[in-house]
């Protein structure tokens, strides 16, 4: 491919958004025009996988191209390990590379190949500089502290937006990237990165947005009669310190909480074809693909939050647009993973490099019939807390350390996860076909940490405390909020009140998880952030 065919390249992600959000794909509650475009005029892989179902390392493998298990990032704790990017290597390709809005990256590997960034995350602290928050200042909402919507009993309650439509981050992410358009290099080609922090929690959204979809129009979440027994250590663990907890009962609540989702959706949505429109008469020579670093449990099976191998959680949705490349209105069932953006991003670019450990193919080849075998992985955590899964195009193997425990679903015949046929004796060479591909995987890496020999290794039980108490839940408050709180006098609390007993647990739990020794071939582990910072 010589240099005058190389395409421009448009990156668009979501965070935490389910591959079944979008009106082309068979959902008729929500409006999505600009996704339905894409859909129209190119190719969705509906059997996509997050090598990660959180953002951290979903994000550092699809950018290194190389698995969690590799990198050493399994959590989003900021102790990464330092790989080639892909966008330092399109800019040895001779493209321009910007990035927009939350990368998630950690401080340490600065702005990782982009030639340009605009930089907004979701709390303070997780970047040496914030572009967004400096935005709102310059425009007057400097006092908003969180402009991403309210967090800790806040975290999946509905709520109004503090900022108008124009100031709102997701609108600001489409500003920054038809900035970079206009006023890029025009003698190279481009790779623009741009990242929306929505739907991620808080569910907020500018007036009219937020009022887009009501109560009473959605459906009810999948709540089977056995949905507990598919929850994990971590289902648990997360509806505790996200305080959802008994949620699932709440038919109305429940049911505002996917209306709100829905609504940042469609603001996305209305941002992504600013965006698109923007491109004008380059957008045919412009590769673009959309998806999602993991997806949303939503209350499905009681459980909200991501870390988890269900469908809701791990699957995400995954679209190309390039005339003559990827066919038009095509579905591909095929397994595919976003590990397989490197290989896709760098071909396409005129370069076959793949870094070292990268199991991703091209998207391009991931639609050949020979891909419809593939197995792909997906992994977080690690050692006591690990949770692990093997996927094909028609079985789903899942393992979890702390509860000991398979599950093994039917996808062409189950695509709603409801039956586990791990202690089906019909379906052992199904199981352990999936397992041994999983195991063989890590010990193929030298990476044996889960495993003893053949076997998953087995861990003394890791228990949530008991349901009738507060222990665990997380405080994300800003720490501005903190001073304001303590300068109200005799209406003040204690300098202590988000560090009390309630947050020790959660704390205590990642430190053990993260001192865990690592495998000869990890990067070495520094001290963690807090809890606050690493939980999203």
């Amino acid at each position: 491919m010589n240099s005058e065919s190389r395409p421009n390249i448009l990156f668009i992600i979501t965070d935490q958004l389910r591959a079944d959000c979008i009106g082309a794909l068979g959902n008729t509650k929500i409006k999505t025009p600009n996704i339905d475009r894409l859909v129209r005029e190119g190719t969705s892989f509906e059997s996509c996988y997050t090598p990660s179902p959180v953002c951290a390392p979903a994000r550092h493998s699809l950018t290194s191209g190389v698995p969690p298990h590799v990198t050493g990032c399994v959590d989003n704790a900021h102790d990464l390990g330092r790989f080639k990017s892909v966008m330092e290597c399109l800019v040895e390709k001779d493209y321009q590379t910007h990035g927009v809005g939350k990368m998630h990256f950690t401080p340490d590997l600065g702005d990782w190949g982009f030639t340009s960034r605009d930089v907004s995350e979701e709390l303070q602290g997780d970047a040496k500089r914030d572009d967004y928050r400096d935005f709102l200042k310059e425009n007057g909402y400097g006092h908003v502290l969180d402009p991403h919507g309210l967090r800790s009993e806040f975290y999946y309650l509905p709520q109004p937006s503090q900022l108008p439509e124009k100031l709102h981050n997701s609108h600001w992410v489409a500003d920054r990237s038809i900035d970079f358009l206009k006023n890029r290099d025009a003698s190279k080609p481009f790779f623009l990165w741009t990242s929306f922090i929505k739907p991620h929690p808080p569910f907020e959204s500018p007036n009219p947005w937020g009022r887009l979809y009501r109560m009473h129009e959605m459906d009810q979440p999948l709540l089977p009669d056995n949905g507990q027994a598919h929850g994990t250590f971590w289902n648990k663990v997360q509806n505790r310190y996200k305080y959802m907890e008994d949620v699932a009962g709440n038919r109305n609540l429940s049911r505002s909480i996917k209306a709100a989702y829905y609504g940042t959706i469609s603001f996305v949505d209305y941002n992504i074809g600013r965006i698109l429109d923007s491109l004008g008469s380059e957008i045919d020579n412009t590769l673009i693909v959309f998806t999602s670093d993991h997806g949303e449990m939503l209350g499905d099976f009681g459980f909200y939050g991501k870390r988890s191998m269900l469908n809701a959680s791990v699957r995400v949705p995954m679209i190309a647009r390039y005339p003559g490349v990827f066919p038009e209105n095509r579905r591909c069932g095929n397994p595919t993973t976003l590990l397989d953006l490197f290989p896709t991003f760098m071909s396409l670019a005129g370069s076959h490099e793949r870094p070292q450990g990268c199991e991703g193919v091209s998207l391009v080849e991931a639609m050949d019939d020979d891909s419809r075998d593939r197995i792909v992985f997906s992994h977080f955590s690690r050692d006591k807390l690990g949770l692990y899964m093997a996927a094909s195009k028609d079985w789903k193997y899942v393992y979890s350390a702390p509860d000991d425990k398979e599950w093994l679903f039917d996808l062409r015949n189950d695509p709603e996860e409801l039956i586990n046929k791990a202690d089906d004796p019909s379906f052992l060479k199904e199981l352990e076909q999936l397992k041994n591909a999983c195991i063989q995987r890590f010990r193929s890496d030298g990476y044996l940490n889960p495993l003893d020999n053949y076997n998953w290794k087995r861990f003394a039980p890791t228990e949530v405390p008991a349901p009738d108490t507060d222990v665990g839940l997380l405080f994300q408050d800003p720490q501005e909020l903190k001073r304001q709180i303590e300068e109200l006098g005799a209406y003040s609390k204690s300098s202590e009140f988000m560090e009390d007993e309630a947050y020790r647990w959660l704390r205590n739990l990642y430190k053990s998880s993260q001192n865990e020794t690592p495998s000869d071939n990890s990067p070495k582990q520094e001290p963690s952030p807090e809890t606050s910072e690493i939980i999203n």
